[in-house]
């Protein structure tokens, strides 16, 4: 039988269950990663497993996304997370090394292998052939302490490349293209596997910018061939005897094929405040703009860099401008190219490696402020301002977007960019695992909370009563829910207090609200399209588990966030007919009958006691994720 190359992967890891679309699996996890945001309470969670020993082969723990210490709380959860590492055996890097993608794509990644992560662009290592999938925390925790992770199988779509890039377009462009075809839904239940003669024109570098940004799509993951492109990024990487070539077999099967013509791609611009708010750069140019940032995991590569530092060379730039690399190497060989003396003379700020801006923490655009970057994400906030405009671009139209003050489509002669075939290595600030010593003492900070277990029930209740104490609209993110920024972000190991802020920036009464209701009954959520997109931050679950929150009924749910709240124990709901969602309101009564029917006909009837009538809700979920509700959460399974 001819098989893909995520055929390929899973079949050589599968541990339970057939490859079949749709179908749950079980496949053994290579490595894993998490980030300080998420990781604090994701080794919380693994602590509470009571697991001495990490089943994986390599695993890595990297400080990127709280990195200001503008309290204890951040270098406490820093402390701890070097501890934890030490204590069990898990790769640190620390803070300033650079973000968690570019670094495990420099350093760890490898062809063939299965990667999942506590951050929802794990799937950036999907640019070297690694079937790699952004999970929560606690399937991360999971994975330490068993090899093991579940999915439902994916259906596996081939993105066709022909011809090359032409012009100014970038890879940043292809992604932002297959958005505003698709959309931000557009992904959901699906991998896009690439292919196609087009690809051999493609980076890694550059398809590291595209399985990136896939999580825009809702995707599970992306993923690329090993081949001469891959092996020409390993060798400068120094790890060469890490390739291995690995490509679908010809006339492999797929589940869709969508085509792109490589040549026909423009230079274009996400507009506020959605990733797939896709426009040609020319139909906006003009737009005055008050920052532009060029970094973040999706476009803060050496390549990406070195062509910024050509544009600027030699010109000043007309707006507040800043640069982060992705990695403390980046950052060193731009310095030794004499790249990043091009840039600083250019007037642009320069920051140190980490996540910074796009999750909010820091250089905030100013109220009202129009700010262009190079992130992956433009959600309404994000920025730290409110009110302010996101743009999102490749490093091209930044660069001329910079030097101009407004949004400027690229045009002139194509600067010759030499990428050096040979770069100075930096993984000496990794601190490499020794054996598990169980002698180390874990390092607590005050504002580490440990984690709580939720009541383990014998069986579902058969009716579950509750009132709705929120309604939503379509494509909630996990940032509406619980907000990032410099405030919030260093309160992630400490459950009581971040969940004080769970839907703060929607609705100021929410918390409030839910903690009147439960004295009473359980608090219901309900929503459109597209629920918990974004960011795989579990404490948009965890918390609202915290607060109370027993069910959600939406119209549908973006794969990350349904997982998360299955793994806490509350049961997402789908309406069967959608437009039962426009007859409900906040304070409604709402009755579920026959829960415990639930594992054999997965529908189930709700009454609305204020407004007397009943609509139905579905609930697709696989008999293990059914016992995890059962058990109070993954948490109380092991």
């Amino acid at each position: 039988m001819k098989k893909n190359l995520v055929q390929k992967i899973i079949e050589k890891h599968l541990l339970e269950g057939n490859i079949i679309s749709g179908e749950e699996i079980g496949i053994k996890i290579d490595q894993t990663l998490t980030q300080d945001a998420t990781g604090t309470i994701a080794y919380l969670e693994f602590e509470a497993m009571g697991v001495k020993k990490i089943k994986t082969k390599l695993s890595v723990s990297y400080i990127d996304h709280n990195t200001l210490q503008t309290g204890f709380e951040n270098a406490d959860d820093h402390l701890y997370l070097q501890s934890i590492a030490e204590k069990y055996g898990l790769y640190f890097s620390p803070n300033g090394n650079g973000v968690c993608h570019q670094v495990h794509l420099e350093r760890f990644s490898k062809p063939g292998e299965t990667l999942i992560g506590s951050d929802s662009h794990t799937p950036t290592a999907g640019a070297i052939g690694m079937l790699a999938i952004g999970v929560g925390g606690l399937d991360v925790a999971y994975a330490l302490a068993t090899g093991r992770f579940y999915l439902n199988m994916p259906k596996v779509v081939n993105i066709k490349l022909s011809e090359k890039l032409n012009g100014w377009s970038s890879a940043k462009d292809i992604i932002l293209e297959l958005l505003r075809r698709l959309t931000v839904k557009g992904g959901v239940g699906k991998i896009f596997e690439y292919s196609g003669e087009g690809v051999k024109t493609v980076s890694v570098y550059e398809r590291a910018t595209i399985t990136n940004m896939g999580a825009e799509l809702g995707l599970t993951t992306s993923i690329f061939p090993s081949d001469e492109q891959t092996k020409k990024f390993l060798k400068l990487q120094n790890r060469e005897n890490d390739f291995k070539e690995i490509s679908a077999d010809e006339h492999s099967e797929y589940d869709e094929i969508i085509e792109i013509d490589l040549s026909k791609i423009v230079p274009l611009v996400a507009c506020p405040n959605s990733p797939d708010n896709v426009r040609n750069v020319k139909d906006i140019e003009g737009t005055k703009l008050d920052q532009v940032i060029i970094g973040s995991c999706t476009n803060s590569s050496l390549t990406d860099l070195l062509l910024v530092a050509k544009i600027l060379k030699g010109k000043k730039v007309k707006v507040s401008t800043i640069i982060s690399p992705g990695s403390k190497q980046i950052f060193i060989n731009l310095l030794k190219l004499g790249a990043l003396s091009d840039l600083v003379e250019s007037g642009v700020r320069v920051l140190e490696p980490a996540c910074g801006p796009c999750i909010g923490m820091g250089c905030a655009p100013v109220s009202g402020g129009v700010s262009l970057r190079t992130f992956n994400r433009n959600f309404k906030g994000r920025s730290g301002t409110d009110d302010a405009e996101i743009y999102i671009s490749g490093p091209v139209v930044a660069a001329f977007s910079a030097l101009t003050g407004k949004i400027t489509e690229p045009s002139g002669k194509i600067p010759r960019m030499e990428v050096p075939k040979k770069i100075k290595i930096m993984d000496d600030l990794i601190i490499a695992p020794r054996k598990t010593d169980t002698n180390v003492v874990i390092f607590r900070g005050k504002n580490i909370v440990p984690i709580k277990k939720f009541n383990k029930v014998s069986e579902l209740e058969n009716v579950i009563v509750g009132e709705v104490v929120l309604k939503l609209k379509d494509n909630i993110t996990t940032d509406d829910i619980i907000p990032a920024g410099a405030k919030i972000l260093p309160l992630r190991s400490n459950i009581p207090a971040i969940s004080e802020y769970v839907f703060s920036k929607i609705d100021s009464g929410f918390v409030a609200r839910v903690h009147a209701v439960a004295k009473k009954s359980s608090g219901i959520i309900v929503a459109g399209e597209n629920y918990g997109q974004g960011s795989s931050r579990e404490h948009a679950a965890l918390c609202p588990k915290y607060l109370g929150i027993k069910v959600i009924i939406a119209k549908s749910y973006a794969r990350i966030h349904k997982s998360n709240l299955v793994n806490f124990g509350i049961m997402p709901l789908i309406f069967k007919d959608p437009t039962d969602y426009e007859k409900i309101d906040i304070s409604d009564k709402l009755e579920i009958e026959n829960v415990q029917s639930l594992p054999s006909q997965k529908t189930l009837t709700v009454k609305n006691i204020a407004k007397n009538f009943s609509f139905n809700v579905t609930c697709d979920l696989t008999e293990r994720q059914l016992k995890l509700l059962l058990s109070g959460g993954l948490l109380n399974c092991l």
